[in-house]
């Protein structure tokens, strides 16, 4: 069995080399001709541009696999892969059962990329998001499989939404998640405009694998959509700077968190604060901070920030959170 290690977002991926066997098995052995004919039909194709390149896919792809951060945006605008990677339980649970079913549907390749499986699924289209340099040791090997569209970690998710769309033809379910998200927006900056010119808020989260009595003032994620999309003012790191999230803060330094007017902290679906996060609100100094007590500690629920409609999940949480403020004009 040939395979590739693949950790989500930015771990390392090891190369792997596929047989000759396996190159003839991806290329459909001997049916298919050299100008691309099967039997008396020739597939129409397209041009899109992404990360690699100019790449001909196929006009309507059948059989599609997504790699990396490409599984859940694909399947978000209504994708139904063939085969995707490995998703912890905690992420695939956050999204809806559709989604779920589509997910389990597919064959998962795990969290290592099997080559040999890939290639099995006679895929005609290939969707790839992980690191550059992780990218350039397997591409090769998957473009014998398929017709390969890569994206860099570096790609913004608007941008990587509009590359899955025309390469997957689902550009339809795209245009629909864009206006909502747009209208939504709209509306938002509309309702809390007082909130967005006086209020100062600040962002916290906590990791799975923080060390215990830590916690971070997070700078990215689903926060950035409230900064950057709608204009709230949370603090973020100098640009060229770490993310400020990348700092574990102890708990003794919740007090200073007082300088804020509203706190905003991952919560679950039922707006209770998320496992990870729970040994944050259970301290004395949490329970203590005036923020909390006035009720301007909000638990919000983020379900990704790499799609629209996670996006939008994540915006409907976030205003129904701001409109239990006392100050928040509705």
């Amino acid at each position: 069995m040939t395979t590739t290690p693949l950790r989500r977002r930015g771990a390392a991926l090891t190369a792997a080399i596929l047989s000759a066997a396996l190159v003839l098995t991806a290329c459909g052995g001997g049916d298919d001709t050299a100008d691309g004919k099967t039997g008396d039909t020739v597939a129409a194709t397209r041009t899109v541009k992404a990360g690699n390149g100019d790449i001909t896919i196929p006009t309507e792809p059948k059989r599609v696999v997504t790699i990396g951060n490409t599984d859940l945006p694909f399947i978000d605008m209504g994708g139904e892969p063939v085969g995707v990677t490995g998703v912890a339980d905690s992420e695939l649970g956050l999204l809806p059962e559709e989604q779920q079913a589509t997910f389990k549907k597919a064959t998962n390749l795990g969290d290592e990329v099997d080559l040999e499986k890939v290639a099995a699924l006679k895929p005609d289209l290939i969707l790839v998001q992980i690191p550059d340099a992780e990218f350039k040791k397997m591409e090769k090997q998957l473009t014998t499989v398929a017709p390969t569209v890569f994206w860099g970690l570096d790609t913004e998710w608007k941008a990587l939404a509009e590359g899955l769309a025309e390469a997957g033809n689902v550009k339809d379910a795209l245009t629909k998640q864009k206006g909502d998200f747009e209208a939504k927006i709209a509306k938002m900056k509309e309702t809390y405009a007082g909130l967005i010119s006086s209020t100062k808020f600040v962002n916290l989260d906590r990791y799975s694998n923080s060390d215990p009595g830590t916690y971070v003032v997070a700078d990215i994620g689903c926060v950035e959509i409230a900064q950057d999309d709608i204009g709230l003012n949370f603090p973020k790191a100098p640009a060229g700077k770490d993310p400020l999230a990348y700092e574990a803060l102890p708990f003794e330094q919740l007090s200073k968190l007082s300088q804020y007017d509203v706190i905003t902290y991952p919560a679950d679906a039922q707006g209770q604060p998320t496992e990870v996060f729970a040994p944050v609100v259970a301290t004395n100094t949490w329970k203590a901070l005036p923020i909390v007590t006035s009720g301007k500690a909000l638990g919000v629920f983020c379900p990704g920030n790499n799609s629209y409609g996670s996006v939008l999940r994540y915006l409907d949480s976030l205003d129904s959170a701001l409109g239990t403020l006392p100050d928040a004009k509705k």
